[in-house]
Parts: structure tokens; sequence; C-alpha cells
């Protein structure tokens, strides 16, 4: 079946037109920080303000694009061997490791938590604690593409207040059926999917699977 041109931006119908001029993907990580709740695994969301113009109202994890000084950024230890090599699949080893970064960078940004040690108001991310999960590429033609990678780590990795900064709203740990039953974009409900699947697996088996992208209106694909 195909789907709708709004079902990658379900908040809002203008972002989801179609764009005359081709648009190069953002790089970008998202972060599923994860728990054992007292009804099964949870994981942490948020909606999206409703003034966004990109998926407005809309329940994601916390994530952005990569900055440049993400480059740059000290850290505490390195990527996991398997989680860099994930990400160096389509990645120089710099950008990599700026992905890891990200990914922890917006989680405190827009969720207040910390994964890693501030000092002198600096956040130094705790790089060894992400797990690689998929990739997803927005599809062409939108105004708006991401080249998003998806990293996952336990909550328990992860300190301090719960606290939005005007971005997302109702930050909390969803279950995962409860999630999926909210209004979210297609590539979240299949990533959902995606790491229900790897939660299955132990670790040899995590780091033996197939490593999966997400093109096109979210064809589940192979990675190259």
């Amino acid at each position: 079946m195909t789907e709708a041109p709004t079902a990658d931006n379900p908040g809002g119908v203008e972002e989801a037109k179609r764009s005359a001029r081709s648009v190069t993907p953002r790089h970008a990580a998202s972060l599923i920080l994860w728990r054992e709740g007292p009804q099964g695994v949870e994981v942490l969301m948020g909606l999206r303000h409703a003034s966004h113009r990109f998926m407005p109202n809309v329940l994601v994890f916390p994530g952005g694009r990569v900055d440049r000084a993400d480059h740059r950024a000290p850290a505490l230890g390195d990527l996991p061997a398997f989680t860099r090599a994930c990400l160096e699949r389509q990645a120089p080893p710099s950008l990599a490791r700026a992905i890891g970064i990200a990914a922890a960078r917006e989680l405190h940004e827009e969720t207040g938590l910390v994964l890693g040690r501030m000092e002198d108001g600096r956040l130094l991310p705790d790089l060894p604690t992400l797990h690689y999960l998929c990739r997803a590429v927005t599809p062409p033609n939108r105004f708006r593409r991401f080249n998003a990678r998806f990293l996952i780590a336990r909550a328990e990795a992860a300190h301090g207040a719960l606290r939005g900064n005007g971005e997302l709203e109702e930050l909390r740990f969803f279950g995962i059926e409860e999630a999926a039953g909210h209004k979210i974009a297609s590539i979240t409900g299949k990533v959902l999917r995606e790491f229900v699947a790897w939660l299955a697996l132990s670790p040899a088996e995590r780091e033996a699977r197939e490593l999966i992208c997400f093109r096109g209106m979210d064809s589940r694909l192979p990675e190259r």
C-alpha cells in the first residue's frame, strides 16, 4: 500500500508538499532511551510543540541535526567498536563520532538528562553507552530532509531531572504500545518495531544482524 504524502509529517501538511529542487538530507541523530517499567519496556519520548511547522503535536524521540561543534566536542571514551562500525558504513570516522555526540547533546538540550558528565557547564557525553539500531533517510523532494541515525541507551546510563526546553512537551517514558497508539510519523512506528526486535536478540545476535536503512516512503532496505 502506498502511504499518504503526510505519513512522515502527520502534524503538518505544508511541510509534506513536494519541493521543486533537490534537497540534501542533513545528518541527524535520535536517541532511544529505554528502561524496564512496571508493564514492560518504556521509551523516553515527547510531543513536538504545537507551534512547530515540522511535525507539530507529534510524538518523537529526543534528537536533532548534527552541528559543526559536535565534530570537535570532547567526550567520555569512544563509541563501542560495533556502534562505530555501523555508523561508519555511511559516514567517515569524524562524522560517526559527531553523530554519537549529537545524540547525547540533543537528549540533554531537549530533556535535561545527562548521558555522561557535566564539566564547567559543558556536557561530556558517555559515548561507550551507545548502541546502533538503524538509519532512515527522508523521502526525496521534501522541503526538509534528514539522514537520521537511531541510537540506543539504557535509561540507567543517564541522570538528572527530566525537564523540557519548550521543544518537546509531555516528556515521559511511554510503553511501546502506548507510544505506537499516539500520533506518530510512520517512520517512528517502524523504528519502534526495529527496537522491539533488537531487544529480543542476544548481544551476539545484535552484532550479527543485517543492518537496515529506511528509504523512499520508509522502504525497509539492507544498509549499503
